[in-house]
């Protein structure tokens, strides 16, 4: 006797091995919902695309990698090339390197390392704004990373690769400590890598150390190292990878003084021979130190004392 089919009202059928039946879902709650919802979470998540690059706007930016954009400087903080005194044979060597890249031909990453206040960074600048003008048609640009920003090289090398202006990456006052690894990001873009540093592109660096760690860092990676010579190796061969050290020295007195008149007549403060040197050298005693950075000093403090502006216009 066959069996009586029965019927449940109320309920859906039975949804069949394969996918018989197909389920709806609505817009604003429904699976087609949540899945757009979801791709409008990831989207905000996502870093945004970095706007249009116009490297018109100025000759010198400085690079933020969390917006992944480069801010232009309308202005550069730099002295004339003129006024950089004692550091001759330096200025000549990052300069040529310096035209020799913007003409298209090799030149070196550079590092300028040594005594503190002695115009590492100022030459930088000046090298930059000499070379620029004296070789427009090369747009070439200078850019400043922070310390604090090296593991951003690589975004900031694709941002550059494609572009059909020269740059020259400054980072002022670069060392590492003994904990920081992103010393490894900057081997990459000197020399290593697939890509390796692009063709438009060179790497100006200052700092007070010439293999950019302290001496303790290095006499505690060889005390309590396996290998010490192996162990210190890796931190020191980034030094190796500037083709370019140019070492700076504290000054002479002579030199110091050579410094402070150079200021004083270009800023063409009133001022006596004998009065100048007197002061000069009792400011730079105080401070325990000669140097372009206490030089440019003690001549603030003389112009603002004789009420001649130091601003250029």
């Amino acid at each position: 006797m066959a069996k009586s089919t029965r019927h449940v009202r109320g309920k859906a059928p039975a949804k069949r091995a394969g996918g018989g039946s197909k389920t709806r879902f609505s817009d604003d709650g429904g699976a087609d919902g949540v899945l757009h919802r979801i791709a409008q979470a990831l989207e905000r998540l996502s870093p945004p695309s970095p706007p249009g690059l116009d490297f018109a706007a100025a000759d010198a930016f400085v690079w933020h990698p969390e917006e992944r954009r480069l801010i232009a400087v309308a202005r550069v903080n730099r002295v004339d090339m003129s006024l950089l005194k004692g550091i001759d044979r330096v200025r000549d060597l990052l300069v040529e390197n310096t035209e020799r890249f913007a003409r298209g031909l090799p030149a070196n990453n550079a590092l300028l390392w040594g005594a503190r206040g002695m115009g590492k960074s100022s030459l930088v600048k000046a090298a930059h704004a000499a070379v620029a003008a004296a070789h427009r048609a090369a747009g070439l640009k200078l850019i400043e990373i922070h310390r604090e920003d090296i593991e951003s090289l690589p975004d900031l090398m694709g941002l550059l690769r494609q572009a059909r202006q020269r740059f020259i990456v400054f980072c002022d006052d670069l060392s590492f400590d003994a904990e920081d690894t992103s010393y490894k990001s900057l081997k990459t873009m000197l020399e290593g890598g697939i890509e390796g540093r692009p063709e438009n592109v060179i790497f100006y660096a200052t700092s007070n150390r010439r293999h950019l760690m302290a001496r303790d860092m290095v006499e505690n990676e060889r005390s309590t190292a396996i290998n010490p010579g192996e162990a210190v190796e890796e931190k020191v061969s980034l030094s190796d990878r500037f083709g370019l050290w140019l070492g700076f020295h504290r000054c002479s007195q002579d030199e110091y003084l050579a410094m402070v008149e150079g200021y004083v007549s270009h800023y063409r403060i009133p001022v006596a021979e004998s009065e100048l040197r007197r002061e000069s050298l009792e400011w730079a005693t105080t401070r325990g130190a000669r140097s372009g950075r206490v030089a440019w000093q003690y001549v603030q403090d003389l112009a603002g004392r004789l009420g001649v502006r130091t601003t250029e216009e």
